[in-house]
């Protein structure tokens, strides 16, 4: 599973574009909601190989909804563009779309960068203060690493940080949880007011 895929932002233009090329031939057309690795490089904040293209919604009627199954043409074309390429199956990865569950953060749509790809493909790509909010979640969640470096990039302030907890805890407010996360901001030199529990 560590094994990378795509290897810059524009390996992954030409993905896009070779998805765009093969739901144009089959008539249809998509728009996706990316965030992670993949929208980092995109929007110039990281420079780096990725294992896939995190896919956190799918965009009908201006609205996000479950990216979770894929419509039957847009996996199609995934596929054969994974097979064009030498990708696995799966490089366009729908497992962010638990995210919804929960909610995204207020504004995402209205903040996230739109691109459009061939006739058939747009991707709006997860703003920064949107990453700020996955990755401080991600680094509680998983652990650092990768994430924290990303975090790192992203420069989040003490405001964006302090808003990112709050919508991270929407997700997870177990004691475990906050007692991490407050360990992560003190990491960045921010403190929070202690809770009554």
């Amino acid at each position: 599973m560590s094994e990378v895929s795509i290897r810059d932002a524009e390996h992954a233009e030409q993905l896009f574009d070779a998805v765009s090329e093969q739901l144009a031939a089959r008539g249809e057309a998509h728009t996706i909601a990316v965030v992670g690795g993949s929208a980092l490089n995109a929007l110039g904040f990281v420079s780096r190989p990725t294992r896939d293209v995190d896919v956190v919604a799918l965009l009908q009627n201006e609205e996000l909804i479950s990216a979770k199954s894929l419509p039957d043409g847009l996996s199609a074309a995934v596929k054969l563009v994974a097979d064009d390429f030498g990708l696995p199956e799966h490089w366009l990865n729908p497992g962010p779309t638990a995210l919804l569950d929960f909610g995204l953060p207020l504004g995402f749509l209205a903040r996230g960068v739109r691109r459009s790809y061939g006739p058939a493909l747009e991707v709006i790509f997860a703003g920064r203060l949107d990453q700020i909010h996955f990755k401080l979640y991600a680094v509680v969640d998983q652990g650092g690493g990768r994430h924290l470096e990303d975090l790192q990039a992203l420069s989040p302030t003490e405001v964006e940080l302090l808003e990112a907890a709050e919508w991270s805890e929407t997700h997870d407010n177990s004691a475990g949880y906050r007692g991490i996360l407050d360990k992560v901001l003190a990491h960045f030199g921010v403190r929070r007011e202690p809770t009554d529990d």
